[in-house]
C-alpha cells in the first residue's frame, strides 16, 4: 500500500481528474525496467481514458512502446532520446538535445511521472515544463527527489507495485492489483513483424508448445551455468518440447553452446525487440534469469521458470503470470557487477529447473494464444 502521507500528497494536488489532459511518463530504460512501468501506465490509461500520454524513452528501447490492440496505439507520443550519446559528446549533441527537449515542452504536459528515479530522468522531468512532477520519495538516486513537486512514499517491495502506487497517487484512484495478463492481446505495431513470424517459426522448426531458454544475463553473477541450460534443453527435447535459445549481442557463444549440446533439440537465434515480442507470445514456457526477455515473457502471460541469484525476486521477480522462482538460500542480494556466477545461483540444479518446467507445462495458461 502507499504510505498515507505520500498518497495524500498526490491526491490533494490532482484530485480532479479533469485537470489531467496530458500526462508524460519518464522511464528511459532498460528493457526490464520499461516493461515494469507498462502495467502502471496502462492502469492510468484505464482510469483516464481521455488523457493523452507521452513517454520519454531511450531510442534503443522505444520498440517496447510500439504496441497496438483493437486499432489503438499506446502511448500516443514517444519521445526518443539518447542520453548515453549525449553524455559522450554533449557539445556536438547540443542541437539534438535542444530539439528533443523542445519537442517535449511543446506538448505542454499537465503532469510528468518519473518512474525511474535517477538524476537524469528527474532532470528531464523538470525540463519538460510540466507544472506537476511526481516521483518516489526514496528514488534510486536520492537527489532525484529534489526535482519533484510531489514525492510519493510507497512501502511496496515489487517494482511493478511501486510503480502502481505512484500511478495511483497521480490519478487519485485505487486499484487492488495490477496484473500483466492484459497485455496478452497486444502485439507489435510493426506490420512487417506479422509477415515475418510465420516464416521464422517454420525456418526454426518451432511448432506449438516450444520453450524459450535465455542463457545470457546483464552481468556474470546473474548467469546460470550455460552447460545446465544445454542439459535442460536436451531433456525437454526428449519429452517432445523443442527449445528456442534466445541471445542478444555478445551472447552468441552461450547460445551456440546450448544449441550444440542439446542433441538437436534446440535452435539458437537473435531478434529485434519487435520480433522478440511477437515470437515470445507463441511460446509455452520461458526459462532464464533476471533479464529483460524474462520480464517480457511475464508481461505476455507466458509461464516462467526464473533463476535468481544476486538480485531479489521480491523486488523484481516475474509478475502477473504463472511462475516458479528458484533461488538458493545461500544467495545474497548484491548488484556487484562481477563475471563469476554467484555461488547461490550455481547451487540451483538442472533437476530443480526441469521439475519446475514440468509443473508449469501441466498448468494451462489463462487465455488462448492466436
Amino acid at each position: 500500500m502507499v504510505d498515507e502521507a505520500g498518497t495524500r500528497t498526490g491526491v490533494s494536488a490532482l484530485h480532479n481528474q479533469s485537470e489531467l489532459h496530458k500526462i508524460l511518463i519518464v522511464r528511459l530504460g532498460a528493457m526490464g525496467d520499461v516493461i515494469h512501468a507498462l502495467p502502471a501506465a496502462m492502469y492510468l490509461k484505464s482510469v483516464l481514458p481521455d488523457a493523452k500520454f507521452g513517454w520519454v524513452v531511450e531510442r534503443r528501447w522505444s520498440p517496447l512502446l510500439e504496441w497496438k490492440a483493437e486499432g489503438q496505439i499506446f502511448p500516443n507520443v514517444v519521445h526518443k532520446v539518447d542520453t548515453r550519446g549525449w553524455r559522450k559528446s554533449l557539445w556536438s549533441s547540443r542541437g539534438e538535445v535542444s530539439r528533443s527537449l523542445g519537442e517535449i515542452r511543446a506538448e505542454k504536459y499537465d503532469v510528468v511521472i518519473d518512474f525511474q528515479g535517477a538524476i537524469k530522468s528527474a532532470f528531464i522531468s523538470l525540463l519538460s515544463g510540466a507544472p506537476k512532477r511526481f516521483g518516489f520519495a526514496d528514488p534510486w538516486e536520492k537527489p532525484a527527489s529534489l526535482f519533484y513537486t510531489n514525492a510519493v512514499q510507497t512501502e511496496s517491495r515489487h517494482v511493478v507495485r511501486k510503480n502502481r502506487d505512484l500511478a495511483m497517487a497521480v490519478a487519485g484512484d485505487s486499484a487492488e492489483d495490477i496484473v500483466s495478463g492484459s497485455f496478452f492481446e497486444w502485439a507489435p505495431s510493426d506490420a512487417s513483424v506479422h509477415a515475418w513470424l510465420d516464416a521464422e517459426l517454420q525456418r526454426l522448426r518451432l511448432q506449438s508448445g516450444f520453450a524459450i531458454v535465455n542463457p545470457g544475463a546483464g552481468w556474470g553473477a546473474k548467469q546460470w551455468p550455460v552447460e545446465r541450460y544445454a542439459e535442460v534443453a536436451q531433456e525437454l527435447g526428449a519429452q517432445g518440447i523443442r527449445s528456442l535459445v534466445n541471445h542478444g549481442p555478445g551472447e552468441e557463444e552461450l547460445a551456440a553452446h546450448v544449441e550444440q549440446n542439446s542433441d538437436g533439440h534446440a535452435v539458437a537465434s537473435s531478434f529485434t525487440i519487435s520480433q522478440l515480442m511477437a515470437i515470445t507470445r507463441k511460446a509455452s514456457l520461458f526459462i532464464g534469469g533476471d533479464t529483460g526477455p524474462m520480464h517480457l515473457a511475464a508481461l505476455l502471460n507466458v509461464p516462467v521458470v526464473a533463476l535468481f541469484g544476486p538480485t531479489d525476486p521480491a523486488r523484481n521477480g516475474p509478475y502477473g503470470t504463472k511462475s516458479i522462482v528458484l533461488r538458493d538460500p545461500a544467495s545474497v542480494t548484491s548488484h556487484e557487477r562481477v563475471r563469476e556466477t554467484e555461488a547461490g545461483l550455481r547451487n540451483i540444479t538442472t533437476a530443480q529447473v526441469l521439475k519446475a518446467a514440468r509443473e508449469l507445462l501441466q498448468k494451462k495458461p489463462e487465455g488462448v494464444r492466436a
